[in-house]
């Protein structure tokens, strides 16, 4: 199962993170995108959730964003993280910044605001 979403702020992306370490989803990876005006988030998962698990995930996730239509080269970028290419290379060659890939970890997400603000000197919408 694979999920995109949009979601306006950091502190959405965060939410969604801790929401599914306390659910313990079988989440095979999580990978954090920033762009200009939000965040966008595929969520990957081990194996199927249940009906009810899908459903409520979904609802959940509708609550904090939007479904993501992406474009090329997102989903170019999200291929080559899912094949295993370094976040690096994937930034540089796709013009995207990733902020993590792999297990959710709102630490990186936390780093990279902080790093974000303190290079701009102020707080843009997308990072509160």
């Amino acid at each position: 199962m694979d999920y995109l979403y949009y979601l306006a702020n950091a502190s959405l992306t965060l939410r969604v993170v801790e929401h599914l370490k306390r659910q313990n989803f079988p989440v095979r990876f999580i990978t954090v995108i920033h762009q200009i005006d939000g965040w966008v988030l595929r969520v990957k998962m081990e194996s199927p959730l249940s009906r009810q698990g899908h459903g409520d995930f979904k609802a959940y996730l509708k609550e904090v964003g939007i479904p993501y239509p992406s474009n090329i080269r997102v989903q170019m970028a999200m291929w080559s993280l899912e094949t295993g290419q370094a976040p690096v290379d994937v930034m540089r060659r796709y013009q995207v910044a990733v902020v993590c890939h792999g297990n959710p970890d709102t630490a990186e997400i936390e780093a990279f605001r902080r790093q974000f603000v303190r290079g701009l000197g102020y707080c843009p919408e997308t990072l509160a």
